[in-house]
């Protein structure tokens, strides 16, 4: 058994939450090297790197898998934001299980396989985080009326837009959880009468009655909404690998006297563009979502068709255009990882 005692430099775990419009997205775009998995489209005014949105869980599963197959990509991942991450999550649930919302499970088991899957989620993020990649949530917040049996009367909370069972789930997994809001404040006129100023935007680092939000690193309770005030607490672990992005070599082409050849820029272009080619015709009469997970796992629309047939759902030459699209979001899309493995696993 090794014993070891001192502090240790990590990744960080942080959640983001706060009212509509307040610059979550924006803030987050400041951590070290970010790529943004930007679940509802909000970093477009955005000089920043990130993913294709994804239209299915399974690739914003398969999204974060590239992550950890490829470190160098970022020192951050930012998924932007957890709540439209979430409507993915219940998506792909009710497509497998048949139902048409998640209320229709009844009893609330509905929300136990949201928090289920989406705990699966999170297990994928803490992996990053040994990887020396930070991770950063962003969500949307809602207020609540509370009322406590002990207490008289009841009081405003605000709390993160996402069901009873993940909201938990994801404030006990942060290191640190910052509520943003404008700071408000009352003031009496001359007439007597109350009037709202303010304005600013600060950020929430401590719990209280009225938000949730938590930090591991001593920070004041309230701080401007502005990342210099938490930036010395934000590792930049994976810089190194930064200088070490991984290049695909070519194939030396065979000199030709006189004739000038391109150079290997050149040539990549030249070879990248003739792939993306083949695989838009492939793809081009498949629907979007389960283009975009075949894409990703560069899986041809001939392999889909083999397995759809191998396993007994319809004949080789159906196209992909024509199969129900309760058989796409039910079966293809909502078991994709183990479709997607076993062909890979095939061709080997």
């Amino acid at each position: 058994m090794n014993i070891t005692r001192g502090k240790q430099l990590t990744a960080q775990k942080v959640l983001i939450y706060g009212v509509e419009g307040i610059g979550k997205s924006t803030f987050a775009a400041q951590f070290p090297r970010p790529l943004f998995i930007d679940t509802e489209g909000s970093t477009k005014h955005m000089d920043v790197m990130r993913s294709d949105p994804p239209t299915s869980w399974s690739m914003l599963l398969d999204q974060v898998a590239y992550v950890k197959a490829h470190p160098s990509c970022c020192e951050t991942l930012v998924i932007d934001t957890a709540d439209w991450a979430e409507r993915l999550c219940i998506i792909n649930i009710c497509a497998k299980r048949d139902v048409t919302g998640i209320e229709d499970f009844g009893y609330g088991k509905g929300y136990t396989y949201v928090g289920e899957d989406f705990g699966k989620l999170l297990n994928r993020l803490d992996e990053l985080i040994e990887l020396d990649i930070n991770v950063v949530i962003t969500a949307h917040a809602y207020m609540r009326k509370i009322e406590q049996p002990e207490e008289m009367g009841a009081y405003d909370h605000w709390e993160l837009k996402m069901s009873k069972k993940t909201a938990p789930m994801l404030k006990e997994w942060a290191d640190m959880v910052l509520f943003a809001n404008y700071e408000v404040y009352a003031v009496k006129t001359m007439e007597g009468t109350t009037k709202a100023q303010g304005g600013r935007r600060v950020m929430y680092t401590t719990h209280t009655p009225w938000w949730d939000a938590k930090n591991r690193h001593g920070l004041p309770e309230k701080l401007d909404f502005d990342y210099k005030a938490i930036a010395d607490k934000i590792p930049a672990l994976n810089v190194a690998a930064a200088s070490s992005l991984p290049v695909a070599e070519l194939a030396q082409p065979v000199a030709q006297a006189e004739t000038p050849q391109p150079s290997k820029e050149a040539q990549k272009e030249a070879l990248k563009a003739k792939i993306d080619k083949f695989v838009d015709d492939d793809l081009a009469e498949v629907p979007p979502p389960l283009a975009d997970l075949m894409r990703g796992r560069g899986i041809s629309a001939f392999e889909i068709q083999q397995v759809v047939t191998d396993n007994g759902y319809f004949p080789a030459e159906t196209p992909i255009k024509n199969y129900p699209k309760d058989f796409i979001d039910g079966w293809l899309i909502a078991y994709w990882d183990q479709i997607a493995d076993s062909i890979i696993k095939k061709r080997g």
